[in-house]
């Protein structure tokens, strides 16, 4: 491996380039937050490896979807429509924060939590 470096103030310092990488989001930085609390060898692994942002994208990716997919079908399944919103908001945003809690356990039990590497 071939390594640049230039000079500063008399010490040579190694031109390092951090790669562009997109952002991690919230489910992202749990997934990160549960890897390496419970499974330290497979943070690791992929830390050295450099595929961990990688996998922490598409598990964020894969959370959003998962989540916005189960909150429609909930809503759907129980009625909530924009209907019940106009007539009755506080019933609405009720069963909206309820459908969005499941959700998101779900998406936390599936994907955050038993994901396979």
């Amino acid at each position: 491996m071939k390594m640049t470096y230039h000079d500063e103030n008399g010490y040579l310092i190694p031109d390092l380039i951090v790669p562009d990488s997109p952002a991690v989001g919230t489910w992202g930085m749990r997934r990160l937050a549960y890897l390496r609390q419970h499974r330290k060898p497979i943070y690791s692994g992929m830390l050295m490896t450099g595929t961990l942002n990688t996998h922490l994208v598409e598990i964020d990716h894969a959370a959003e979807e998962m989540t916005e997919l189960l909150m429609a079908q909930m809503a759907e399944c129980e009625g909530i429509t924009e209907q019940l919103k106009a007539e009755d908001q506080m019933a609405w945003v009720q069963a909206m924060n309820s459908i969005r809690n499941r959700a998101e356990e779900i998406v936390l039990a599936e994907l955050i939590y038993e994901s396979g590497c």
